[in-house]
């Protein structure tokens, strides 16, 4: 009689490896809410391990320095970010209401304390404009364009080119987020962002189904 062969687990993870991990975790946790509260310049390394409750030669272990780590915090905010747009754009709802979802939750976002702290504020200042338009490319590009193909292929948008029309539409949201969290009154901008950016998609809309 054939046997079959029991696949091999893959490498069991250690204690080494968790405690690692969940140094590693409670570091970035650490940084986003300090650089949150406090900014850039104003939070020290010292601050950032005592809180943590580990030791500043443990944070060495596993950033460089101040910058290494506070970009660590930048990726966590965002991916978080990241992670909910898409959880919205994949759903199983219309692409229209998908895309009117995803706006709101991008407009949410831009009021956190966290989002706006560091990825708007100080992000564009510690990590140079390049680098942090690229990194805001590899967060965001993506869902926008992938959201106006869909809007495309439902019929609610006409038929535009899709890569160019993605970038001007990122170039408008980017702005959008600035002003909202350079404003004394966010919820405000935030609201007048919404009203704006659903006037002008329900415009588009409308053409595409007169043609």
């Amino acid at each position: 009689m054939a046997t079959t062969r029991a696949s091999r687990p893959g490498p069991a993870r250690s204690r080494r490896d968790d405690y690692a991990e969940s140094t590693r975790k409670a570091l970035v946790d650490s940084a986003v809410a300090l650089f949150t509260e406090r900014g850039y310049a104003g939070t020290s390394l010292d601050e950032i391990a005592r809180r943590a409750r580990v030791t500043k030669g443990a944070l060495y272990h596993h950033f460089e320095g101040k910058q290494a780590i506070f970009e660590a915090a930048f990726d966590a905010v965002e991916t978080d970010v990241k992670g909910r747009l898409e959880t919205i754009l994949r759903g199983d709802q219309p692409p229209w209401d998908r895309a009117l979802d995803g706006l709101r939750e991008f407009i949410s976002s831009c009021l956190d304390p966290a989002y706006q702290r560091i990825a708007l504020h100080e992000a564009p200042v510690v990590m140079g404009w390049a680098r942090w338009r690229e990194a805001e490319d590899r967060y965001s590009f993506g869902l926008i364009k992938a959201a106006l193909g869909d809007l495309i292929d439902a019929g609610d948008v006409v038929s535009v080119p899709v890569d160019i029309t993605s970038r001007l539409l990122f170039g408008a949201l980017s702005s959008a987020a600035t002003e909202i969290a350079g404003s004394s009154e966010p919820e405000r901008v935030g609201a007048e962002v919404e009203q704006v950016v659903i006037a002008l998609l329900e415009q588009v809309r409308a053409a595409s189904r007169r043609s």
